[in-house]
């Protein structure tokens, strides 16, 4: 086999190494955040928490604020992605995508409490960094987009009366303080008990598409 035809064969394999250590590194950037907030932490703290040396840390991303942006880049993509998939994957009613929404948000590979730990890291920071902003603001524009088109045909059914773009903004923030609470790890307030009352929320709005629970209505 010829040298070419060696390096060919090995390239997919290195990719994948360099590509899993990426992820290795950013992992151990959540946990470091988790465990002292986001401006308190240190590429030492990654290199350790990771199992690596800081020549790797700098290698993969060149500085600490490189490492927290494509950490918030890979929190951003996989919430995007979790929502979209589970909402393609809905039956076609606008109860069932509204219903959809609400437990793609409390879905378990996305509210960890080391991830909601450092999403509300990088809110913190994102007044003051136009980076962190704008995926932020693209992460919640898409979802607002999303909750208030199926607001509206909610209401376009049954005649609520509702502003489509209120009430999805209503919904979103009732979401952001599930999540806060959960983050600040309120005993009272499980996983669960969030997407019970997200649900309950939902009964209470479109009472003619939901039961008190949140299940949809027959129709």
């Amino acid at each position: 086999m010829s040298s070419s035809a060696n390096r060919s064969a090995t390239q997919p394999r290195t990719r994948a190494s360099k590509e899993t250590r990426r992820e290795q590194l950013i992992e151990a950037t959540l946990r470091a955040i988790e465990r002292k907030g986001l401006t308190a932490v240190t590429l030492a703290d990654v290199a350790d928490g990771a199992g690596l040396s800081r020549g790797i840390v700098n290698f993969h991303f060149e500085s600490k604020e490189k490492l927290l942006f494509a950490a918030l880049s890979q929190l951003s993509e996989e919430y995007d992605r979790n929502w979209r998939a589970r909402l393609a994957a809905a039956p076609a009613d606008a109860a069932s995508r509204m219903r959809t929404l609400i437990l793609a948000e409390f879905a378990e590979e996305i509210c960890t409490p080391r991830k909601l730990a450092a999403w509300f890291g990088f809110f913190g920071e994102a007044a003051s960094r136009p980076d962190y902003r704008d995926l932020c603001w693209a992460r919640d524009d898409a979802y607002l987009d999303a909750l208030e088109e199926i607001c509206a045909g909610l209401d376009g059914e049954e005649g609520y009366g509702i502003d489509p773009a209120n009430t999805a903004m209503a919904i979103y923030a009732m979401n952001e303080g599930l999540w806060l609470r959960l983050m600040l790890g309120n005993a009272e307030l499980t996983r669960e008990r969030a997407i019970e009352t997200g649900l309950a929320m939902l009964g209470t709005v479109f009472p003619r598409h939901f039961s008190p629970a949140g299940a949809v209505l027959p129709r």
